[in-house]
């Protein structure tokens, strides 16, 4: 041993004795202090996160977690769940479409319908009164329902955009891709016996299908469980008033379908 490293070991000496001592006297108290490792999956970070060089990762806090609004939970009444929803996207900026609409135009009817029509997105009228389908498009599906001897009130109506695209155009990827997650809670706080896409737009979307309407209409569709008809979109009927009879005949598949009668026309 040189003279040097023999003065260090004479000068610790003492002071491992003194830990040990300490050590040994916290023990008879039942204190541990020698700490166990940590394995790594312990880790609240990935490696490499977080944990770089003079790094020191804050123990998580901890919170009582947050009430859930109904809507998420799947408690409550319908009308309850759909109204937390509402409130959930009364503050949307998803898309560019929050800074352009009026209102939000969420859905509106009955939430215990038995059949629920999907459209495409709100126009200038529905931007202006929060509601979907009450301009002129809105007041034929209006005299549609009421020839199948039911009432607005029945139903549930609702869109695939909640805002209006500008100059009512055809909505965009990124517009749907933001929205469908709300429509998808919608119809399935609902569950509707029978679901009618309204148009090429609400069909393609909700069924994932690239299909003009004439190719998917004339068959029943499966939406996660729930029976789904493909019609024509009430303002392509007022363009085409001719195919208002193939529109009725979608109709009456729906009564059937609810074992509903059928009303003459």
């Amino acid at each position: 041993m040189t003279p040097a490293k023999k003065q260090h070991d004479d000068r610790t000496a003492p002071l491992f004795r003194m830990l040990e001592d300490k050590i040994a006297l916290e023990r008879s108290f039942g204190v541990e202090v020698v700490g166990k490792p940590v394995p790594a999956s312990s880790s609240p970070l990935p490696p490499g996160e977080g944990q770089g060089e003079g790094d020191v990762s804050p123990a998580p806090e901890t919170k009582a977690p947050a009430e859930k609004p109904p809507a998420a939970q799947g408690t409550g009444t319908k009308a309850e769940r759909l109204a937390a929803l509402r409130q959930e996207l009364a503050d949307c900026h998803e898309c560019q479409l929050a800074r352009t609409r009026t209102n939000l135009v969420f859905g509106v009817g009955n939430p215990e319908a038995r059949l629920m029509f999907v459209g495409e997105a709100p126009g200038a009228d529905e931007d202006a009164q929060g509601e979907p389908f009450v301009g002129r498009a809105g007041q034929l599906l209006t005299r549609m329902i009421i020839a199948m001897g039911l009432r607005r009130e029945d139903v549930y109506i609702a869109n695939i955009l909640k805002c209006r695209p500008p100059e009512n155009r055809v909505p965009r990827p990124e517009e749907v891709i933001a929205c469908m997650p709300y429509l998808r809670r919608q119809i399935d706080i609902i569950h509707p016996e029978v679901l009618v896409c309204l148009g090429g737009t609400a069909a393609q979307n909700l069924l994932e299908l690239q299909m003009p309407v004439g190719r998917m209409r004339n068959q029943w569709h499966d939406y996660h469980g729930v029976p789904t008809l493909v019609t024509f979109h009430p303002a392509y009927l007022l363009r085409n008033p001719p195919d208002k009879g193939k529109a009725w005949e979608d109709m009456k598949t729906v009564l059937n379908r609810l074992g509903l009668p059928i009303p003459q026309r």
